[in-house]
């Protein structure tokens, strides 16, 4: 079985380094690409420039808060691109603004997780997110 493609997209170096964490603790074989910004995850997902050849991801983890273009954009445009809207994407975001919430849904998130502070409670939604995701549901080809 293939590893299951994994794209975040994230600026923050530390829930890089525990969303890494936790899927290295999980059941499920997963190759991560990271992207640190909205341009770059728009450069892989559209395989542009040095990402010509990046696979398709599984799953998207989309933080909001990113610098060029911030998450709701690049969730924009992944739900108006045909080969790319059926890909979960999950906003993965420290904002519990209830404007990012319904601007998330309204842009067509599957869903929306807070990103808890606690390290340990962080590393447990990841899990949580993986076992939903990864195990429990169907996903698209």
């Amino acid at each position: 079985m293939k590893p299951a493609q994994i794209l975040l997209v994230e600026d923050n170096e530390g829930d890089i380094v525990l969303t890494l964490d936790a899927f290295e603790e999980s059941k499920i074989k997963t190759a991560i690409t990271v992207a640190r910004n909205g341009k770059e995850a728009l450069d892989i997902l559209f395989q542009r420039g040095k990402f010509t050849n990046a696979s398709k991801p599984d799953l998207i983890l989309l933080d909001i808060n990113l610098p060029i273009f911030n998450g709701h954009e690049v969730l924009k445009q992944i739900k108006e691109d045909a080969s790319l809207k059926k890909i979960p994407v999950i906003m993965l975001t420290t904002s519990s603004s209830h404007i990012d919430v319904e601007k998330a849904y309204e842009n067509h998130s599957n869903s929306y997780v807070k990103k808890p502070l606690d390290m340990e409670e962080f590393l447990g939604a990841i899990l949580k997110i993986e076992e939903f995701w990864l195990q429990l549901s169907t996903l698209a080809d």
